[in-house]
This record gives C-alpha cells, sequence and structure tokens, in this order.
C-alpha cells in the first residue's frame, strides 16, 4: 500500500500542476510570438537546405507516384506531413522580423514557400486524380508551373541579400 506521506505529496505536486496550468489559461496572452534571430544570413541558409531536402523528397516522391512506386494514399499522407513543414517554415518567417537590409530577401523567400506549399497541394490533387482514374494534363502543367516559380522566387531572394 502507498504510504500516507507518498500520497500527500503526490496529490499537492497535481494541485500545484492544475493551479500552474489554470493560472496560463486565465491570464492573458497579450505578448505576440516572435522569432529572436541574431544571424539573418545563416538562419536564411538554414531554411534554405530545409527547403531544398522537403523538395528534393516531394519531387522524388512524386515521380515515384507516377511511376506506380508509391500509392496514391502513401503520397497524399506523405504530403500532408511535408505541407506542415513547410507551413511552420512560413510562419517563422513571419514572426522572425528581419532588418530592412534583409526584408526584400525574406518576403521572396517567404513567397518562395509559399509557391512551394501549393505546389505540394496540387501534387496531393494529382494524387487523388490517379486514385480516380488519370491525372490530366492541366494539372501536370499547373505543377510545372508553381515549381518553377517557387525556384525563381528563391533566386530573387538571393540576387536581393544585402
Amino acid at each position: 500500500m502507498a504510504s500516507k506521506k507518498g500520497v500527500i505529496i503526490t496529490v499537492i505536486i497535481l494541485v500545484a500542476i492544475t493551479a500552474v496550468s489554470f493560472l496560463f489559461w486565465v491570464i492573458p496572452q497579450n505578448n505576440p510570438t516572435t522569432l529572436v534571430v541574431s544571424d539573418y544570413e545563416n538562419y536564411l541558409d538554414g531554411v534554405k537546405k530545409i527547403h531544398q531536402v522537403l523538395r528534393e523528397s516531394i519531387e522524388t516522391e512524386f515521380q515515384n507516384l507516377l511511376d506506380g512506386k508509391t500509392s496514391p494514399t502513401d503520397f497524399i499522407k506523405i504530403t500532408e506531413v511535408t505541407s506542415t513543414q513547410v507551413t511552420g517554415q512560413i510562419s517563422e518567417f513571419v514572426t522572425s522580423k528581419p532588418p530592412k537590409e534583409w526584408q526584400d530577401s525574406y518576403i521572396s523567400y517567404m513567397e518562395a514557400l509559399k509557391k512551394f506549399n501549393s505546389y505540394i497541394v496540387e501534387t496531393k490533387v494529382a494524387a487523388n486524380m490517379l486514385k480516380d482514374g488519370q491525372i490530366s494534363e492541366e494539372i501536370l502543367q499547373k505543377i510545372e508551373q508553381l515549381k518553377s516559380e517557387s525556384q525563381e522566387l528563391v533566386k530573387k531572394s538571393d540576387e536581393s541579400r544585402p
């Protein structure tokens, strides 16, 4: 059996956790969240590397989908995870607040990520079409266009670095 002292300590800990949780819930959080970045060049380089890995991964899996090596259902799961990761990167850009000399580069890269996310969504549409039979040529053209626009925005970001 549990000792009386152990039960009392456990109850006190649970009450303390509940009280603190309640305070965080009741007290309004007026401070918007911001991501503090001190080395804007390295931060942007890190995001580029993550983007490159995600891009290569989704492109490979999309080709596997077209070749019949990946099922539409599996590909859709991959797109959902990848899209969530890209959305997280976009959110970090929004909260990073770069200095004026970095703003053009950051904005262009954020737009590149948004286009990339649209590309992912369109590949998901293609996977759903494949589930139902066949992918239209129109959707394949739209996918290539979004991919190209994203890559152009990455170049624009690189060109506008201080």
